[in-house]
C-alpha cells in the first residue's frame, strides 16, 4: 500500500443532510434578523434555530471520549475556534466500533464516516471529517511530499490540511480475533482548502494530534491489543 497524495484512501462522495442542515439554518438566521422577526413555528426557538440545537467545547465532540484536550486545543489550532456544534447522535467512537466490527474482515471500498466537526453557525463556516476504513495491510512505499511522516502506529502522515493515523488491531471484538485488522483513521478538512504560507509545521502537529486521539480511542472501544500500538501521547517529531 502506498500513500499517495490523498494519503491512500479512495474516495467517494458522501452526502451530508448535517451540513445541508446548518448551511439552511445559517440562511434562515440571516433572514430572519433582517426582517426582524421574533420567533418561529414547529420546533424551533426564537433564534431560528431547532430547540436541540447546541455548542460545545471539543472534548464533547463525537461522543464526548474522542477528543482529547490536547486534540480539542489542536482543533482550535486549526478552525481558530474553540467551540464548535455538538455531534449528532450517531457520531460516537462507540458507534464507529460497532460498525467496523460488523464490516471485518471485509475491506472498505471508501472511507465511512466517524465523526464531523462544525463551528457554530454565525461564524466563519469550516467544516472537518473524520473517517475510518479497512485496508488490506500496512502502508508501504514513500508518502507524497506534502506529507511528515510520524512514528505512530503502523504509520502516521500529517499534512497541512490532513492527517492519517494507520494502526494495526487484534481484538476478541473482531470475527476472527486471529486475524489482524489494518486500519485508518483520517481527519481532513473537508473542501478545497489552499496551502497555508506560514504555521505549516503547527497544522501538521494539530491535525496529527486530533488523529491520534480518535485513532487511541477507537482502539480502546475496539479493544485492541496493547492499543493497536499506538502511544498514550502523540508524537510529533517527524520519523
Amino acid at each position: 500500500m502506498t500513500v499517495d497524495g490523498r494519503g491512500h484512501v479512495r474516495m467517494r462522495t458522501v452526502f451530508d443532510r448535517r451540513s445541508v442542515r446548518g448551511e439552511v439554518l445559517a440562511v434562515a438566521m440571516a433572514g430572519s434578523l433582517l426582517l426582524g422577526a421574533t420567533g418561529c413555528a414547529g420546533d424551533e426557538g426564537n433564534d431560528g434555530l431547532p430547540n436541540d440545537y447546541k455548542v460545545v467545547s471539543g472534548t464533547q465532540l463525537c461522543g464526548g471520549n474522542a477528543i482529547s484536550a490536547d486534540a480539542s486545543r489542536a482543533l482550535k489550532v486549526i478552525t481558530g475556534s474553540s467551540r464548535f456544534e455538538a455531534s449528532s447522535e450517531k457520531y460516537t467512537v462507540a458507534q464507529a466500533a460497532t460498525d467496523l466490527v460488523d464490516v471485518f474482515p471485509t475491506v472498505t471500498v471508501g472511507r465511512e464516516d466517524a465523526c464531523r466537526i462544525f463551528k457554530p453557525i454565525g461564524t466563519r463556516s469550516f467544516r472537518l471529517r473524520v473517517t475510518w476504513s479497512l485496508e488490506n495491510d500496512a502502508p508501504t512505499g514513500p508518502s507524497a511530499s506534502k506529507f511528515t511522516v510520524l512514528k505512530m502506529g503502523e504509520r502516521t502522515v500529517a499534512a497541512t490540511e490532513k492527517a492519517y493515523v494507520f494502526f494495526a488491531c487484534r481484538s476478541p471484538r473482531l470475527l476472527d480475533s486471529t486475524n489482524v485488522a489494518h486500519i485508518a483513521l483520517g481527519v481532513e478538512y473537508w473542501g478545497m482548502p489552499k496551502d497555508p504560507q506560514d504555521n505549516v509545521e503547527g497544522l501538521k502537529k494539530a491535525y496529527a494530534t486530533v488523529a491520534h486521539s480518535y485513532s487511541l480511542a477507537m482502539a480502546k472501544e475496539l479493544r485492541c491489543e496493547r492499543n493497536g500500538g499506538l502511544p498514550a501521547k502523540p508524537v510529533l517529531e517527524p520519523a
